[in-house]
């Protein structure tokens, strides 16, 4: 019983894997790929659950107001993104490996966020998702000379720290030679 209980696990954990997908992305193709990209403080964070017929019973969504600026076009903005998982108490919520980590989503965090729009996030939640995961959110830091966006390494869109300014630059850069060559 438990040989096949065991052989059932790794089977099951196998199938998993097989449908999981990770995608590096470079900062062109996370640019691209995104529908803006914010620069601000996080005022607002919200847990919410969704019990839906297809996708199924309790599915646990996070959104996260950032007040700030788009690295895009410069202008003030203020969005709500979203991402998969999260507590509404200790006993009620999910863990998703992929959302990013609470120290990073904490109100009065300064943060850069990668965003697109989808239709359904499952459950028929229509949101600003943050792109890649957790992978489309950077917590800045005050430098010695400016503000500093925190890399995450290998395989992220920002892989080493850099200057928020420098980073401004160059999503505003990429924008527009992808708005230029019609992407």
């Amino acid at each position: 019983m438990r040989k096949t209980l065991l052989s059932l696990s790794v089977l099951g954990l196998a199938a998993g894997i097989g449908l999981s997908q990770i995608k590096e992305y470079t900062l062109d193709q996370m640019v691209e790929e995104a529908d803006n990209t914010v620069y601000g403080v996080i005022t607002d964070r919200q847990v919410f659950r969704v019990d839906h017929p297809i996708d199924g019973d309790e599915l646990y969504f996070t959104t996260i107001t950032i007040e700030g600026r788009s690295l895009v076009t410069g202008n003030p903005m203020t969005v709500d993104v979203t991402y998969h998982g999260g507590f509404i108490s200790e006993e009620e919520g999910v863990y998703n490996s992929e959302a990013p980590a609470e120290d990073d989503v904490q109100i009065g965090n300064q943060v850069v966020a990668f965003y697109v729009w989808t239709d359904d996030m499952g459950g028929e939640v229509a949101a600003n998702a943050l792109l890649a995961a957790h992978g489309g959110l950077y917590r800045t830091l005050p430098g010695p000379r400016s503000m500093t966006v925190l890399g995450r390494g290998q395989g992220y869109s920002v892989r080493n720290n850099i200057r928020l300014s420098d980073l401004d630059v160059e999503v505003t850069r990429i924008h527009e030679n992808a708005q230029r060559v019609g992407k």
